[in-house]
């Protein structure tokens, strides 16, 4: 499998580890992404990557609790300034709303429901706002969480937009757990939220990743492979702290130092009751949409050879 420039500076990105360092991975490994994170990991030049790059496109990530349903949702633009206009975030929270009453199946039922305050549908409404914005726009994905208590968190004007799903006893106001959860979720990501939901096939690849570390690590090479296997067990616990939620570090360390199922716990004895987390939702704006890169010197030097023909 060939690989390209664009490769090499995605794998970068993906680890933080030198390009040469990226090129040589991508070598050993035929192009294969997720491979050369894994030799970066075994000769312990990168920790734990995410498998995709992320790339930019615009548009809003938004989360809202509307009459004790929660609601996240991410529509997209072609343009930033698009989606900063109060046009647009007026239709963003709208849909929102919608989500809350209607309870449509998917993004299809969603655009068949009738837009609040008039008789049109969504897909119409949209219509109109594709026409009097100048851009296409699209409903990506929603999700919808109606029992329980739901928090919803925005950050950055819609980058990021987290819904917390939260069972609470003891008639205590448990908002702001679920702020802090929700914030520790858009600053820090998970994988998983619990370490029980890690599948084994994780596991396993994990401690295979840490065998094959320690048998590139001189000082740790010549040890029996038996050794060599419980260290690699011993480390899954740090494996779970840095991709599972409730085993992360809280990360406002003023309020509570520990992990987030411990933040959660002390936090709701204190208010005289009890909170479970029950499940989360995060958006990420843009997140995985290719986003076509155009060369603004070529696009300039098309437009003038145009003019002069």
């Amino acid at each position: 499998m060939a690989f390209t420039a664009q490769d090499v500076k995605k794998l970068r990105e993906m680890t933080n580890v030198g390009m040469m360092d990226c090129k040589k991975a991508l070598q050993a490994t035929d192009g294969d992404m997720d491979k050369a994170v894994d030799w970066l990991r075994e000769k312990g030049l990168a920790k734990a990557a995410k498998k995709a790059g992320r790339v930019a496109a615009e548009g809003v990530a938004y989360a809202a609790v509307i009459n004790g349903v929660g609601v996240v949702i991410e529509v997209n633009s072609e343009t930033d300034f698009a989606a900063k206009t109060d046009a647009f975030l007026d239709l963003v929270k709208n849909l929102a709303q919608i989500v809350a009453e209607q309870n449509p199946a998917d993004v299809e039922a969603l655009k068949g429901c009738t837009y609040p305050g008039t008789s049109l549908t969504v897909t119409e409404i949209m219509q109109e706002k594709v026409m009097s914005i100048g851009e296409n726009m699209q409903i990506r994905r929603f999700a919808r969480f109606a029992d329980n208590t739901s928090v919803a968190y925005v950050h950055a004007g819609g980058t990021h937009a987290v819904l917390v799903n939260l069972a609470v006893e003891g008639g205590i106001d448990a908002t702001e757990i679920g702020k802090n959860v929700a914030m520790q979720i858009a600053a820090m990501g998970a994988k998983d939220w619990d370490k029980t939901m890690v599948p084994q096939a994780d596991v396993d690849h994990e401690l295979q990743v840490q065998v094959a570390l320690m048998d590139n690590d001189p000082k740790m090479a010549g040890k029996p492979a038996q050794i060599k296997e419980k260290i690699a067990a011993g480390k899954i616990a740090a494996f779970y702290k840095e991709n599972c939620l409730l085993q992360q570090e809280f990360v406002r360390s003023d309020l509570f130092q520990g992990s987030v199922e411990g933040y959660i716990a002390d936090a709701a004895k204190k208010l005289g009751g009890s909170v479970k987390f029950v499940d989360a939702v995060h958006y990420v704006k843009g997140e995985g949409i290719e986003k076509k890169e155009e060369n603004f010197a070529d696009e300039v030097a098309a437009q003038i050879a145009g003019a002069g023909k």
